[in-house]
């Protein structure tokens, strides 16, 4: 990490720990909500936990964290050492994490930028990679920004659901389009788009639905020099197979990721997602 430019991303960016070690890269975490107890997401439930809970209908919700986290982090930071930071974070859309990030720039002790990518998971998480890459190299406020919001402009993210029932409750999608997915009992295809979640396509069966989602990737990463990350909930061996499958589809493939989501993000998809994120270099 740069000694001056430091990088603060949110829990639902889904980076390897190790990854964040190296590049010094800090993560705010969201909260998950499991009947009438909070826990911090990445330290305090597991995805199976979630998992569980949903698969009982237990009552799940998230809240984003406050702007008094955002500023103790900030402080906590630039204490380090850092002169300036670039704090990016999942589509506005979506949470109102960027929001409180804003409110806690306001009253940092040294210049924050705070940037809605648009992007959740490892979208977000690669956009996290891009400026800590160019603060790592000496870079500006400015400048690892730039490399962040211009890896966000060409990144996909596609993914399947069992059910868009758990998106249409903490309404992440309209119910109109969630009734279309359930009509005829059909699978649907999901995409981030505009920083939202929109339905793409719908299909016959989960089979076929895995296979077009297989499709998508490989259409979308190409030949160039790209990284790809699988995402899944209680779906590992699916998530192992599509990775296999795209190893062997894509010729420019730089690194590819495969993990299970955290349970912000898995609160509100439900188990069975299987999602693949298409970030070129």
């Amino acid at each position: 990490m740069s000694r001056h430019v430091a990088i603060v991303t949110d829990s639902t960016a889904y980076l390897p720990p190790r990854t964040m070690e190296r590049h010094g890269i800090t993560a705010v975490p969201l909260t998950v909500v499991l009947g009438d107890r909070a826990f911090e997401e990445g330290t305090e439930i597991s995805t199976r936990s979630l998992a569980q809970a949903l698969q009982k209908r237990r009552p799940v919700t998230t809240s984003r964290p406050s702007p008094e986290v955002f500023a103790e982090t900030y402080r906590r930071v630039a204490e380090s050492g850092a002169t300036g930071i670039v704090s990016l974070h999942l589509s506005a859309e979506l949470s109102g994490t960027f929001d409180a990030a804003v409110v806690a720039a306001r009253q940092a002790p040294v210049p924050v930028r705070v940037v809605d990518t648009g992007m959740v998971a490892m979208a977000l998480g690669f956009c996290a990679l891009a400026a800590a890459e160019a603060a790592d190299a000496g870079g500006t406020l400015d400048e690892a920004v730039t490399a962040a919001e211009k890896r966000a402009a060409g990144t996909s993210a596609f993914f399947y659901v069992d059910t868009l029932d758990y998106l249409r409750r903490g309404g992440r999608i309209g119910a109109a389009q969630a009734l279309l997915g359930s009509a005829l009992a059909v699978k649907p295809l999901l995409q981030l788009d505009g920083g939202r979640i929109e339905l793409l396509e719908k299909v016959r069966t989960a089979s076929r639905a895995i296979a077009r989602l297989e499709e998508l990737a490989a259409e979308r990463a190409g030949g160039a020099d790209v990284d790809i990350a699988v995402h899944h909930l209680a779906a590992p061996d699916r998530a192992a197979a599509l990775a296999d499958r795209l190893r062997a589809r894509v010729p420019g493939l730089a690194d590819l990721h495969v993990s299970e989501i955290g349970a912000v993000i898995g609160a509100h998809t439900g188990p069975g997602l299987l999602g693949t994120v298409v970030s070129p270099r």
